[in-house]
This record gives structure tokens, sequence and C-alpha cells, in this order.
């Protein structure tokens, strides 16, 4: 008889067992530790370049996690993470804020051939002067990064925004990244004005991003050569921002063709000679900066003749 229920306790014990092995396998959909790992696959797989404010107060490019795949709701996603206070505060990364006041609604999208028309609510005006054209900088730089955006129009409550709200500065009807970003302004005169818009690293903690600033001067030579050239620049007059393209590496020649370019370099373009290989910052400040300015899709570096790298649509 003791034997017996002996056996039953060991037998209940072990199908007890194996039941909580096959629920800890294979859990359901309200297990919070199954969502937990679903959602953190999304993480590595969904991030799109965002344009938010740093501590230095530059608009810089960071990324953040987005949830959807048409053009349309990854503007609003990306709009809605740029409204200050809003439910995707808590995606902006450590070091960066947002820009659009509080309490912004977006009361419609609407895209049509590579043109994005937002509307916001009356909220939209609230800016401050010192933060209006930052505001307009990150709106535009944020939705040009999602592929099939290339121009923005933005409305105030069904009424064309055409001028700043503070400053009362006139805004072009259709904004594209001509438009320019972080600006500094170097003339000797009016005429004959240029814009290049060159991007350069900065550091929050131990993360590192990017930081574009828009330079308007009366430089008359190539923007390819004015890229190179200032990234070439040490010390860069803003001490927070770096570079590390080496003074010694010169652009040897380079050929544009439909939708990329090709840039011939020497030797010391090279972080290691020995290793031959491009530091990861240099092909991206240089990249970075090439598209903003050419609208060219691929970037490809060489020296010597020899190609050695290259940085495609997505790099």
């Amino acid at each position: 008889m003791l034997k017996r229920a002996t056996l039953r306790k060991l037998t209940i014990a072990t199908c007890a067992l194996l039941i909580l092995g096959i629920l800890y396998l294979f859990p359901t959909k309200n297990d919070t530790r199954y969502q937990t790992e679903k959602k953190y696959i999304s993480v590595t797989e969904n991030k799109n370049n965002i344009f938010l404010i740093d501590e230095n107060n530059y608009v810089a490019m960071t990324d953040i996690v987005i949830n959807n795949k048409t053009p349309e709701k990854k503007a609003r996603e990306l709009l809605e993470t740029l409204v200050i206070g809003s439910k995707k505060s808590e995606y902006i990364p450590n070091g960066f804020k947002a820009i659009i006041p509080k309490n912004t609604k977006i009361n419609s999208l609407q895209l049509e051939n590579n043109l994005l028309k937002v509307d916001f609510s009356k909220k939209f005006l609230d800016v401050s002067l010192e933060n209006e054209e930052k505001m307009i900088e990150a709106i535009v730089y944020s939705l040009t990064s999602i592929d099939g955006v290339k121009k923005v129009m933005i409305f105030v409550d069904g009424e064309i925004l055409n001028a700043l709200p503070n400053s009362k500065k006139s805004l072009p009807e259709v904004l594209d990244r001509r438009y320019g970003i972080n600006k500094v302004y170097d003339l000797d005169n009016y005429k004959d004005t240029t814009k290049t818009t060159v991007y350069y690293i900065s550091k929050f903690a131990n993360n590192y991003y990017y930081v574009p600033i828009t330079k308007i001067n009366n430089d008359a030579r190539d923007k390819v050569e004015i890229i190179i050239s200032e990234l070439k620049s040490n010390p860069i007059y803003q001490t927070n921002l770096m570079s590390y393209l080496k003074a010694n590496a010169e652009l040897q020649d380079y050929e544009i063709k439909e939708n990329s370019i090709n840039l011939s370099f020497n030797e010391n373009l090279f972080n290691e000679l020995e290793e031959q290989k491009i530091k990861e910052e240099v092909k991206y400040t240089i990249s970075l900066s090439i598209k903003d300015n050419l609208d060219i899709e691929e970037v490809i570096f060489s020296v010597n003749n020899q190609e050695i790298d290259k940085c495609s649509k997505k790099c």
C-alpha cells in the first residue's frame, strides 16, 4: 500500500514538472517574457534615422526603433517622437531631446510623388524664437531620411507655413535638405553664396553620433573639394565636433556617375597602412556629406586606382 502511494506521488510530481517544462519552452501569447523577447528582436531590425537636439543644442542624427513600415506611418511615428513629452519620448536615446512644442497634434499626412504634406495643430506655433529654425531643420531632415520622401510641405490647421512663427523669416513652400541644418555663416558678400553640409562626429557618454553643419559662404570650389577640405581641417572651430580624416589625406581625383561617385585618395586615407582599412568614422562622415550635397546613393573609396571600400544607400 505504501509503495503504491509513493509511486503515485512520484508520477504526479513527474507530470507536473513535464507540464511546467512545456509551458516554459512554448509560452502563451500573454507570457511577458515571450513578448519582451519578440520586442527585442524587432529592435535590431526596424531602426530609422531621426534628428533630435543634443546636449550642445545641435540638431544631430541618431536613430530610433520604428514599428511601422509604410512611409506615411513611419513619418507619423518620427514626428510624434519629435514632440516634447509625447508617448514616444521613452524611445529617445540618452543625450537627446525633442523640439516640437508639447501637445502638438498631427492632423494629417499625405505622400505623393516623394512629397510629404504634413498638417500640424496650432500648438506647433508655440515654439520659441531660439528653436523655431532648428525645429524646421529637425522635421525636414528626419522625414527625408525615410525612403520615398524627398520633399516636405508644412501646414498648420490647413494653412501653409510660409514664415517662421516668431522671426517671420520666410520659408520655401517646399522644403528639402537644401534648406540646411545647424547653419554657420561666413560671408564676404551676399552674392554667389554657396551652401555645403558637412557631417562631423560628436560624443555623449561612450556613444558617438553625427552632427551635420551647413556652411554658407562664398567658396567657389566644387562641393566635393569643400567637403574633403573641411573634414581635413584640424582643429575644428566647434571644439566638441570631430573629424578623423588625416590632414595629409589627398583627394587625387573623383568621378561622378548616375547614382554613385568614385573618390580616389592617396594612401593616407588608411587608418593603418599595413591593414589598408578606412576608419569607419572617416567613411561615414565623407559619405553622409557627399550624399546630402550631391543626391548620390553610393560612395566608392579607391586608393591608387584600386577600390577599397564603399558606402551604399543603406550604409
